[in-house]
């Protein structure tokens, strides 16, 4: 649910303008009322800003006792309230103002947050439906969500339905929509209901897309294959046919064609960013066990170079890692590397990667360079150490090995490691003499 918090010092100006406009004119008495207004609102803005909200209170109840009709002071009373946890008197402040002022949209986003806190959700639904006449698409989500809420199913389905026309699917959406569609009341007629939509209006995409998931979920997978490539047909520039073609070619051990629809899910402005890291993992597993698949596998992972909540070249790298594919998983270490040079976790993976992998002169180099830039970090000093033994160069190998032993810290096994290669180092130097 989205939160906007709302100050309304803006408001002051506004609310005590006129009195210092006018008050060489006015009488005294009511240039004095004015004063004590002012010092009064003034006071519980302080107060509320210092939270002693029971003071701000106070000073608002003396305000309203002289402006009776001013939505603005019921609106701070609202938020002194709310903060105070007491929600009855908030809603009473917040609905009082949305009388005085029925068209501004903070006086109802007010009321929404108490509801939504309270749990409130059947009250909830007619304010959100009220902040939808400013930003519709903007509280859209929050509707859906109430109505799964509230178990009013069928226009929870309307909407998403609706958005999905609009704004394209959502993991969100596409989790309510399961939970909808595995209710009984909508299994029996569904599939009869929808085929005939299809036949009336081949072009609405989201009939095809709820008869695919009704065929998916019977495990007639055949069926939502045939659903599948009947939108493709009749919607050729539907991204979403190209989902549900993915998965089918997948099982059907055709790399070519489910490369096709995956490069097609991942250019796609329509398509969550969630069901498009699904597609890569789906496509990764195939790829590891079809590796004359990894070119298409680089370039998707390719697509995810922006993504700023993931990185999806370390990922893959990980995965590929724990698969002992050494070799592979290092170019993806490396590809992380090149948008974050200094993640020093991804240094030790790519390292770890070129030592599984034996290439020993990566190793070296690499653990090497980097000890400019983290010149404390024993762990560099072995890798270049493994590294230079593993070169046959084991006076360069002892000399990092011994000054990186100076860097350990309760650390036994990379100690031990320490100890090993040193051995090696040592002999293999005397050997050389």
């Amino acid at each position: 649910m989205k939160k906007i918090l709302f100050y309304t010092l803006a408001f002051a100006g506004t609310l005590l303008s006129p009195a210092i406009l006018h008050a060489q004119a006015e009488p005294d008495s009511l240039s004095l009322a004015k004063n004590e207004f002012q010092e009064d609102f003034y006071e519980a803005l302080k107060q509320k800003g210092i939270e002693n909200y029971d003071k701000a209170v106070q000073s608002l109840q003396k305000c309203i006792g002289k402006e009776p009709n001013n939505p603005v002071l019921y609106n701070e009373l609202g938020k002194n309230y709310f903060n105070m946890k007491n929600f009855a008197e908030a809603e009473r402040a917040y609905a009082k103002a949305t009388q005085l002022d029925p068209k501004n949209r903070w006086y109802w986003q007010g009321l929404y947050d108490v509801y939504y806190e309270t749990k409130n959700y059947n009250k909830a639904i007619p304010t959100v439906l009220k902040l939808m006449e400013w930003k519709k698409e903007y509280y859209q989500e929050d509707l859906v969500s109430l109505y799964m809420y509230t178990m009013q199913y069928d226009k929870a389905l309307e909407m998403i339905n609706e958005m999905e026309s609009t704004v394209g699917m959502s993991e969100k959406r596409e989790m309510y929509k399961a939970q909808i569609m595995a209710d009984n009341r909508y299994k029996k007629p569904q599939k009869e209901g929808l085929e005939e939509a299809i036949k009336k209006n081949p072009k609405v995409e989201a009939n095809y897309l709820e008869l695919i998931y009704y065929y998916s979920e019977s495990n007639q997978e055949e069926k939502a294959e045939q659903v599948a490539r009947q939108l493709e047909k009749e919607i050729p520039e539907s991204d979403w046919a190209q989902v549900s073609l993915f998965k089918f070619h997948i099982g059907n051990n055709d790399g070519d064609k489910a490369s096709e629809s995956m490069f097609r899910v991942l250019g796609s402005k329509k398509i969550d960013s969630k069901i498009k890291h699904r597609v890569l993992n789906e496509f990764l597993i195939f790829a590891v066990a079809n590796p004359k698949y990894n070119p298409q596998l680089d370039k998707a992972v390719g697509y995810f170079e922006g993504d700023k909540n993931v990185d999806v070249a370390k990922e893959v790298g990980k995965f590929l890692y724990n698969k002992k594919r050494f070799t592979e998983a290092a170019q993806y270490f490396e590809k992380s590397l090149g948008n974050k040079p200094d993640d020093i976790e991804t240094v030790e993976l790519l390292l770890y990667s070129y030592a599984d992998a034996k290439q020993f002169d990566k190793l070296t180099s690499k653990a090497s360079g980097y000890l400019d830039l983290y010149p404390t970090h024993a762990r560099l000093y072995y890798f270049a150490g493994l590294g230079a033994n593993g070169q046959g160069q084991f006076a360069k190998a002892k000399k990092w090995l011994e000054e990186g032993m100076d860097y350990i810290v309760e650390d036994k096994n990379l100690e031990a490691g320490f100890k090993k290669e040193l051995t090696t180092a040592r002999n293999g130097s005397a050997k050389t003499k």
